[in-house]
C-alpha cells in the first residue's frame, strides 16, 4: 500500500470514529441540544483544527438527517423513531444484519457501521435509506449488551504481546493480549480469552488469557474448545462434586411410606446401547377388567436436588446435558446422573410416575400422577427390544445382545413389550391423524477407536422400539400438561412449564416450496387449515425418505418450522399437534423437567399457583442453553466429519448439491452426509455466475448449470479441523 493510501485510510478511520463519538454524546442526552464547543470539550478537542472537524461533521450529520439543528449552532439527536434496539447477526465476511421485532425486514449493517458490535450483541441502531436507493441500512450507535466476552482461539505471540485469532468465523477482530495478561501461554496454543476493554482508538479489543486449552488438532483440546466457544463447562467445580458425594444413597422406610409402591410391577428400560443415565422406565400390568395399567416412571431428581443448594444452582446454570460425538457432558454430577438417579436394573429407585389405565384401542380410561418407588427388572438396548418386536420370540441373539451373548427374556416382559408396541402404534396413528409432523431423520454416528479416531460412519434410524418409547414419553408429557393446565375443559391459569411450538411462518413455507420444486416435490400450504399443511408436509417427508436428497430436504423443512421453546405461556405444540405439552420425562438431563416435577408435586399437595415471572426467566434461560448445546453438538459432528475425511483424500465421492452461493456450491456426500464447499473460482471449465433466483451457478459461455439438488462427483481438497471446514474439488456433474 502506498504512503498516500495509508494516510487516506487512517484519516477515514479518524473521521468514522468522530462520527461515532458525536452520535454517542448526543444519544446519551437525546432531549438536550449542544453546540460545537460543548461537543469538542467532551471529546477533549481543544485546538482549532479539532473544533472545525466537529463543525464539519455536525453539518454532515444534519444533511444525513441523523441530527437536527434546534436553533442556530445547536444540535440534538433526531427523534427516537429513527432508532431501534435489537440484535446483530454477524456474517463471516465482517458485515452484519440487525434483527428487531419492530421491523418487517432485517437491516443490513456494513462493516464500517458496526462500531465494535459483535455477533448477537444487543445494540441500538440509527436507520436510514442508502444514498440514491430505497434500501435501508443501519448504523450502530450504541452497544447495549455484549452477548459474550469469552472466545476460543489460537495465540500468535510477538516479543512482548500477543494476538488471539478466534475460531469463531463471525468474530471479525483478533484480540490483543498485553504481556502481563498472557499467563505464560506459548505461541501457537489454543486458549480461552476474555475481552476486558475495547479502547475508542483501537481496531482490536484488549483481552486476557483465561485458560490454556492445548495444541490445535489435539482431540480433547478441540472438544473442550467447542464447549467453551458456547460458554458450556466441561467439568464440575470441586464443591459441586463434593456436595453430590454427600447425598445419602439409602432409601429409608420413612421415604417409602410416602410413596406408591410399584416395585412388584413388571418394569424395564429401553435406551441406546451406550447409555449410562436411565431417565425413564416403563411398567406393564394386566388388570382384572382386561385393561392395561402402564406406568411411565421418571427419575425423581427433585428429591435429591433441592432448591437453594449449590447442586440446584449448577443444574440451573447448565440447564441441559450436552451430547457430543464422543461424550456426554452431564447436567448433574456423575454420582447422580449415572448413579443414584439412574433407573438401573435390579435396583430400587425413587421415581415420579404417570400411570394410565388403557384399553385395547389405546384409549386412556384413568390416570394417576405421583411419587413412587420402582424396581427395574431388565435393561434393554433399542436393538434388543427391536429384535423382540420383530421376532416375537423370547431370545435375544448374540449378534444383537449388548453383552455379546444370547439370552432368554422372561415371558411376561416379552408380552409387555409386544402389547405396548401395539398400543404405541395406535397412539402414533391417532397423533398423525390430528396433524402431527414426523421428522424421522437419519442420525449420523461414528465408530471411534480408543483414541477417538473415527474409523467408520453409520446411520441411526428410528425403528419400532424407538417409537414405542417415544409415544409413551409423549403421552406422559402431554397428560401432565393437561392435568395442570386444564380444569373442567378450560385453561386453569395455573403457572406451569410448557414446551411450546408455534405455527410455521408462511413466508418460510413458501420459500420451502420454491426450493423443493427444484427436486420435483410439492408441499400444499393452507393458511386456514393447519392439518392440511402438516399432512402435506408428512407426505413430502415420506416421499423423500431414503433418497439422496432426503437429508437436505428434511433440513430445509425443519428450518421452515418455528423453534420449540420453554415458557409459562401455553400456545400448544404445532409439530406434535398437542394443545398442552410439557417436558416431564428427562430430569437427569433437562432442568425444565425438574421444574415441572416440583410444580406438579406442589399442585398435588393442594398448593396455590405461584407467580409466573420467575419461572418465565428460568424458561428463557433453559431455551437459550438448549440452543447453545445444540450448536455445540452440531459442531462436534462437523469436527468428527472433517477428521474422518482427512483419511479419505484420495477417494472420489458422489454427492448432492445442498447449497448454492455467490462464492461456490456446497456438496453433501451421499454415503456419509459430510458437507464441504467447491469454490466458484476453482471451477475451471468456464466463468460461472451465481443465479440467485434458480439456486444455480451458470457458465457464461457454455451455459452449463450446477443447481441445487444436482448430483456431482467430488474429491477432498483440504480439511481444516480448527474451522471444522471441508474444501472439495469438483470433478464433474452426474446426470441422473
Amino acid at each position: 500500500m502506498s504512503t498516500r493510501k495509508k494516510i487516506y485510510k487512517k484519516k477515514g478511520n479518524v473521521v468514522k470514529e468522530l462520527t461515532y463519538k458525536i452520535i454517542k454524546i448526543l444519544n446519551q442526552s437525546p432531549n438536550d441540544s449542544f453546540n460545537y464547543k460543548q461537543i469538542a470539550a467532551k471529546l477533549d478537542l481543544v485546538d482549532a483544527n479539532g473544533r472545525n472537524q466537529v463543525i464539519q461533521k455536525l453539518e454532515e450529520l444534519k444533511g444525513q438527517q441523523k441530527v437536527e439543528e434546534t436553533e442556530r449552532g445547536k444540535y440534538k439527536i433526531l427523534p427516537l423513531d429513527k432508532y431501534y434496539i435489537g440484535t446483530i447477526d454477524a456474517t463471516s465476511n465482517g458485515n452484519g444484519y440487525f434483527i428487531c421485532e419492530d421491523l418487517e425486514h432485517d437491516i443490513y449493517i456494513p462493516s464500517r457501521n458496526l462500531n465494535k458490535a459483535l455477533n448477537k450483541d444487543t445494540v441500538k441502531i440509527y436507520l436510514y435509506n442508502r444514498r440514491n436507493s430505497k434500501k435501508q441500512e443501519g448504523d450502530v450507535v450504541e452497544v447495549i449488551k455484549r452477548f459474550k466476552t469469552e472466545f476460543v482461539g489460537v495465540l500468535q505471540l510477538n516479543r512482548n504481546f500477543g494476538f488471539v485469532v478466534p475460531d469463531d468465523s463471525k468474530m471479525y477482530a483478533d484480540i490483543f493480549i498485553p504481556e502481563k495478561k498472557l499467563k505464560g501461554a506459548e505461541d501457537g496454543v489454543k486458549v480461552l480469552v476474555e475481552i476486558t476493554d475495547w479502547p475508542d482508538n483501537s481496531k482490536n479489543p484488549f483481552g486476557e488469557i483465561k485458560e490454556i486449552l492445548g495444541m490445535p488438532g489435539d482431540h480433547d483440546t478441540e472438544i473442550h474448545s467447542i464447549l467453551l466457544e458456547y460458554g458450556l463447562p466441561y467439568k464440575f467445580p470441586e464443591n459441586v462434586e463434593a456436595e453430590a458425594d454427600k447425598i445419602p444413597l439409602e432409601i429409608t422406610e420413612a421415604e417409602i411410606a410416602k410413596r406408591r409402591d410399584m416395585r412388584k410391577d413388571t418394569t424395564f428400560t429401553i435406551d441406546p446401547k451406550d447409555a449410562k443415565d436411565f431417565d425413564d422406565a416403563l411398567s406393564f400390568e394386566i388388570l382384572e377388567n382386561g385393561n392395561y395399567e402402564i406406568g411411565i416412571h421418571i427419575a425423581d431428581v427433585s428429591h435429591y436436588v433441592q432448591e437453594n443448594t449449590i447442586l440446584e444452582d449448577e443444574a440451573y446454570d447448565r440447564a441441559t446435558s450436552v451430547y457430543l460425538v464422543d461424550r456426554v457432558v452431564p447436567m448433574l454430577p456423575e454420582v447422580l446422573s449415572n448413579g443414584v438417579c439412574s433407573l438401573r436394573p435390579n435396583e430400587e429407585k425413587l421415581t415420579f410416575s404417570a400411570v394410565f389405565e388403557m384399553n385395547d384401542k389405546g384409549h386412556i380410561l384413568n390416570e394417576w400422577f405421583g411419587r413412587t418407588i420402582t424396581y427395574s427388572d431388565k435393561r434393554f438396548a433399542y436393538e434388543e427390544a427391536q429384535e423382540i418386536i420383530e421376532t416375537k420370540a423370547n431370545i435375544v441373539s448374540s449378534e444383537i445382545s449388548i453383552t455379546g451373548e444370547s439370552y432368554t427374556v422372561q415371558p411376561e416382559i416379552v408380552s409387555a413389550i409386544l402389547k405396548m408396541d401395539e398400543l404405541a402404534k395406535k397412539l402414533r396413528k391417532k397423533r398423525l391423524q390430528q396433524g402431527a409432523i414426523t421428522f424421522d431423520r437419519v442420525e449420523v454416528k461414528f465408530n471411534l477407536d480408543k483414541e477417538y479416531e473415527p474409523i467408520g460412519v453409520f446411520f441411526k434410524e428410528s425403528k419400532d422400539a424407538n417409537k414405542l418409547i417415544e409415544e409413551f414419553m409423549l403421552l406422559a408429557n402431554r397428560k401432565v400438561a393437561e392435568f395442570i393446565g386444564r380444569s373442567k375443559g378450560v385453561p386453569s391459569k395455573n403457572t406451569f412449564i410448557y414446551r411450546v411450538h408455534d405455527e410455521p411462518n408462511l413466508d418460510k413455507l413458501e420459500a420451502l416450496q420454491v426450493l423443493i420444486s427444484k427436486f420435483g416435490y410439492k408441499n400444499k400450504i393452507d393458511t386456514k387449515d393447519k392439518k392440511t399443511t402438516s399432512t402435506s408436509l408428512n407426505k413430502l417427508l415420506e416421499d423423500v425418505h431414503g433418497k439422496g436428497e432426503a437429508n437436505l430436504i428434511e433440513t430445509l423443512a425443519i428450518r421452515s418450522m418455528s423453534k420449540a421453546e420453554y415458557t409459562t405461556q401455553n400456545i400448544g405444540h404445532y409439530g406434535l399437534a398437542f394443545d398442552y405439552y410439557s417436558h416431564f420425562t428427562s430430569p437427569i438431563r433437562r432442568y425444565p423437567d425438574v421444574m415441572t416435577h416440583r410444580l406438579l408435586q406442589h399442585y398435588l399437595e393442594g398448593g396455590k399457583s405461584p407467580k409466573s415471572e420467575a419461572y418465565e426467566v428460568k424458561c428463557k434461560h433453559a431455551s437459550e442453553m438448549e440452543y447453545l448445546a445444540s450448536k455445540a453438538e452440531r459442531d462436534s459432528i462437523k469436527y468428527m466429519q472433517v477428521k474422518y475425511m482427512e483419511k479419505h483424500k484420495d477417494q472420489e465421492f458422489e454427492g448432492v448439491i445442498s447449497g448454492v452461493t455467490e462464492w461456490g456450491i456446497y456438496v453433501e456426500i451421499l454415503e456419509n452426509k459430510c458437507e464441504g464447499m467447491c469454490r466458484i473460482r476453482e471451477i475451471k471449465d468456464d466463468y460461472y455466475i451465481f443465479d440467485e433466483k434458480n439456486y444455480a451457478l451458470v457458465g457464461q459461455s457454455t451455459k452449463n448449470m450446477y443447481q441445487l439438488g444436482d448430483h456431482v462427483l467430488i474429491k477432498v481438497k483440504k480439511t481444516d479441523l480448527e474451522r471444522k471446514h471441508l474444501d472439495f474439488t469438483l470433478l464433474n456433474k452426474i446426470n441422473k
